[in-house]
């Protein structure tokens, strides 16, 4: 199989591209790095990833690392297969791509914090601090303003179509859901509608659960 994939289940990165891969119906083989043992330190790991994080990507003689940089060249390198999740419009794609660009330094830079504090610290025994969660909430609250205004134009962030603008937000979607955090995206019917909209996509609930 030329394709593998080297990460945990835990971790959103690596369920990015798992996603993706979902998307795209491509056969590849699953590697699971045991963090609790240090797995992603060893040097044959580094080798991999040289900043010792999750997910590492092979697909024949490529190597990659950063979850963003595997979907990018899987969306490209295989636009027949599954889902097309970029737009081949140099115009349209460039809204794609502002859209992008949020997921990464705005969405997820607070997002992310929140799933820290609401989701994985109290799966390892550790205590949320209220003041990070209450700081992030406020700054969250203010990029799904933006969202919400643009959903009430579009049905998905870069458009009419689903693509790597939307997928890229499922990880962190999902542990958020999970936690009181969701009542911030409850609060807003646009995008609450997004969310429930590409959370039930039969290839998430795949990446998900295979």
């Amino acid at each position: 199989m030329a394709i593998k994939l080297y990460g945990t289940t835990a971790s959103t990165a690596t369920l990015r591209a798992k996603a993706c891969l979902a998307e795209k119906g491509l056969d590849y083989e699953f590697v699971n790095v045991n963090m609790s043992n240090k797995e992603h330190k060893s040097p044959e790991f580094l080798s991999r990833n040289p900043f010792g994080q999750v997910p590492a990507f092979e697909d024949g003689d490529l190597k990659l690392f950063e979850s963003r940089a595997i979907t990018q060249y899987l969306a490209h390198a295989y636009p027949d297969n599954g889902t097309n999740l970029i737009i081949h419009d140099p115009k349209k794609m460039a809204i794609v791509g502002v859209w992008i660009e949020v997921e990464s330094q705005k969405f997820d830079q607070f997002g992310s914090k929140l799933a820290w504090e609401l989701g994985y610290k109290p799966m390892f025994g550790l205590t949320t601090d209220d003041a990070a969660v209450e700081e992030n909430e406020k700054k969250l609250e203010q990029v799904l303003d933006v969202y919400e205004s643009r959903l009430s134009e579009s049905k998905y962030l870069g458009g009419d179509c689903f693509t790597l603008a939307d997928l890229h937000h499922l990880p962190v979607l999902k542990f958020l859901f999970g936690t009181k955090a969701k009542r911030l995206f409850d609060a807003r019917p646009h995008v609450s509608a997004w969310a429930a909209d590409i959370q039930s996509r039969p290839a998430w609930v795949k990446a998900i659960t295979a």
